[in-house]
Formats: structure tokens, sequence, C-alpha cells
């Protein structure tokens, strides 16, 4: 029998946990400070402590510190009736397993404590965001093959922030460069939350007409403005129940910053053209490349719609910031292109995998990942060695190389210039398009010259392939 210790300054409150509990099948005792809890902890081997946040004599975050000097692998779940998932954050980190918000939900409780006592299948959150997990919860936190759990000390306490915050339903605030994941955080975050069976929809406010804004949120109905030919389902009302991720936030119109007030705090809205009033379920995760303080300050931003959203913040750190995931995730992204490709390589050159930690990423993951495509179309086998890498990691400008030409079954063949000089040629602009050029004949031999294929594979759409191959004479 399992022995819980509850250490609460509430008499009250702890009975009923250990009437509960011991009703359930658990053996239990308690102490109603924090002192007379530590000597208690000190004295006998209990299994798990259930310690509320606000004690009469102490805080939770000094007994949780010094219940883990006395036994560092005890489990530790605080009680609150203070939500703050800032305040869960700090415990956290400090070695608490879990923490659970008053009013108290019985199978919420009685859920946790098997999961934390169930020590030789599951591994405690705060583990698993310290990196101590295994390979298999770190796939289970992720919920996606798409999905990577780094390994960097900065990666790693993001990703602890996360399994803090994803539980609950705060809006939240993602600050990233471009290309640093912030959508694949904001799924994370869904995939890990009780909304995950429900949509999740991402929307990039950055390409949204500032005229159509409105409508394209929060729908339409036929006839409300010209060109409303039918009614229209906005991206809030689809995403009822799940969550809706809004990229670049602050190029929203100050308008409709009013009207997603309003959803925030009501939880209603009203389509364009239409007087009834909607109601929405829909958990805000938004994401912006700037500091929305600074946006509100300089009056681009609403800053009661800011204070609104900043119930939770996380900051993706660049990745010239996380050397140590540099390595994981050029083999991922290998991995990933190469089931793409159909190809099999053996990995990296030693050479190339040291200009990918001395190289700056301005691009962040988005360039990283494109440099792996590119770099593994024009790759036959073996393993990725420099010659295949963009000039900007090598740390040189290409020379132009001889015009080429294709014959009838797709091979090149070099023409004749009748230049002699060795001199390189700094011509950035017919460098880039002799860069392109090569990629786009070697994906076209890829696919065997399949243009819809060809597209998809170079990550661009027909239209601008077609146009390319026009002007390349292909």
């Amino acid at each position: 029998m399992k022995h819980i210790f509850i250490i609460d300054d509430d008499m009250d409150m702890c009975q009923l946990l250990s009437n509960f509990l011991n009703r359930k099948g658990f053996k239990t005792a308690f102490a109603t400070s924090g002192k007379k809890g530590l000597e208690a902890v000190k004295e006998n081997n209990y299994d798990l402590v259930l310690c509320d946040f606000r004690l009469g004599d102490m805080d939770g975050k000094e007994v949780l510190q010094q219940i883990k000097t006395i036994d560092p692998a005890m489990p530790v779940i605080i009680l609150t009736g203070y939500s703050d998932v800032k305040m869960a954050v700090e415990v956290m980190r400090m070695g608490a397993y879990d923490y659970i918000t008053k009013p108290l939900v019985p199978e919420e409780i009685i859920k946790m404590i098997n999961k934390a006592l169930d020590e030789d299948t599951q591994t405690s959150p705060a583990a698993a965001a310290n990196g101590k997990a295994d390979s298999k919860k770190d796939k289970d936190i992720a919920s996606d093959d798409d999905i990577m759990i780094g390994k960097d000390k900065y990666t790693q306490q993001m990703y602890k922030d996360i399994q803090v915050v994803a539980p609950t339903d705060y809006s939240i605030i993602i600050y990233g460069e471009s290309g640093t994941g912030k959508e694949v955080i904001a799924k994370m975050i869904h995939q890990n939350s009780k909304r995950k069976n429900k949509p999740f929809l991402a929307v990039d406010c950055g390409t949204i007409s500032r005229e159509l804004a409105a409508s394209e949120l929060f729908g339409h109905v036929k006839g409300s403005f010209t060109g409303a030919f039918a009614d229209k389902v906005g991206f809030f009302e689809a995403a009822n129940g799940g969550t809706i991720f809004l990229d670049e936030i602050a190029n929203l119109p100050l308008d409709v910053q009013i009207v997603l007030l309003r959803v925030i705090q009501e939880r209603k809205f009203k389509k364009v053209g239409d007087s009834r009033d909607i109601e929405t379920d829909v958990r805000i995760i938004v994401a912006s490349n700037e500091n929305l303080q600074d946006a509100y300050k300089a009056g681009k931003f609403r800053e009661d719609l800011y204070h609104r959203f900043n119930e939770f913040s996380i900051s993706i750190p660049p990745l010239r910031k996380r050397k140590d995931d540099i390595v994981p995730f050029a083999h991922f992204f290998l991995e990933k292109t190469s089931n793409e490709l159909g190809k099999t390589f053996d990995g990296f050159e030693d050479e190339v995998l040291q200009l990918f930690l001395n190289y700056d990423w301005p691009g962040n993951l988005r360039e990283f990942r494109n440099v792996i495509r590119r770099a593994s179309l024009l790759s036959s086998s073996g393993k990725i060695n420099s010659n295949v890498l963009a000039w900007e990691i090598i740390g040189s400008l290409p020379s132009v190389a001889e015009p080429t030409t294709v014959s009838a079954n797709g091979e090149e063949a070099a023409e004749t210039t009748g230049t002699t000089s060795d001199e390189p040629v700094f011509d950035l602009k017919n460098a880039a398009s002799d860069a392109e050029y090569k990629t786009i004949l070697h994906a076209l031999k890829q696919v065997k010259f399949n243009k819809v294929k060809a597209a998809k594979l170079l990550n661009i759409d027909r239209k601008t392939l077609y146009n390319k191959l026009k002007n390349y004479e292909l």
C-alpha cells in the first residue's frame, strides 16, 4: 500500500484529502505546517508528498527545496489556490513532479498520483524536461513525426515551460526570429493539451489583406460587402473547441484588434454583416518576431489586448545560440529528406558538421532544412560532403561555371565561352542564377522531369517553376 503525506495548513483540507485517498486504497498522514511536515518526511518513508504552496510558516518552494535535500527522488505535487503558471514553472524547475490548482478535482488528483507513483513506466515531466527522458518519452511529448526535441540547455528549458503551460487554457505569446519554428511550438502545445483532438488552425496575419482581416478571422454573411457572394466560415468558428495560432499578430489592423479583444473577454463574436452572436471556445496562441510591448508603446498594438494575450510567454532561442541542437537537427533533416527523395545516405563528413557548427544560421531552422534538402538533392550516395553545400555555408563565393545546355535525354553539355582567364568571377547575380539553374535541373532529373513533383521537391509552386523553366529555356 502506497503511503502519501499531505502538508496543508488547512486542517479541513488535510482531513478531506486523507479520507478521500484512504477510500482509494492509499495510506495517508498529514501535517498542518511546513516545519512539522519536514520533520515527518525525515522520520518516515513516504511514497509521495502533496504540499500546499501557501503555508503559514513557509511557502511551498522552501518545503520542496528541503524535501529534495532529504530525498531527491521523492515525488512532490504542489497544491495551490493561486492559478499562477509562472509559479508552477518555478517549482517544477526546482524538482516538483507537477502541480494542481484548487478547487481540487478528485479524478485529477488520483490520475496525477498514479502517474507519479508508476515509476517503472512513466518519467516525470520534470525529468523529461531536463533531458532525462528516453527517446520514446521525447516522441510522446512531441506527438508528431515532424517535430524533434532538441538537446540544448536553452531548448530543454523551453520544452519544460511548454509541458507546464500546455495542459492549461492560458493564452500564450511566442517570441522568436523568423524560421525558429513558432508554429511548430504552437502545435506542440496544442498536442499536449486537453484540446488535442479538436482543430488546430494556424493563421499568418502578415499575409491577410487588412481589408479582409475581419472576414478571414470571423467570417461574413452573403451580401455583407462587394464580393461576398456566399456565407463564409471564419477561422475562429472553424477552430471551435480547439486552438488557433495567430502568427505575426502585430500586423492585424487596430479595428480588428478591438473585435479580437471582445472574443477573448466574452467568448463570442459577430460575423461581418451579421447581428447575431456566435459563441466560441478557442484557445489563442499568438506569435511575433517583434516585442509586443514596444509595438503597443509605438501605437501599433492595443495595450489591453497585449495584456490579455500575455498570460504566459515563450521565447524560442535562435539556432546560433543552440549549438548542441545543430548536429541532431542535421541528422533529423537528412532522414526526412532521404525519405522524400528515396535516397540513402551515411550521414555527414566531419568537415560538413564543423561548417554547420561555425555558421551563424540567420534563417534558423527553416534555412537549415533547406540547406540539407539542397545538399541531399545534389549528392548521389554515401556521406554528404562540402562540395554540395551552398556557398554561404562554406564561407566563400563560387566562381560562375560555364553555361550548360541540356540534351534531349536530360544530360548536361558544357558550352565553350571562349575565355581562358583563371581569375575567379565575382558576379553574385550570375552565381546565384547558376546555382538555381543547377538545382532545378537536378530536381527535374531526380523526378524524371515530372514538373509537379519537381515543384514540390523544390518547395515552390508550379507557376513559379514554369516561369523559371521558361527563363532558363529548359
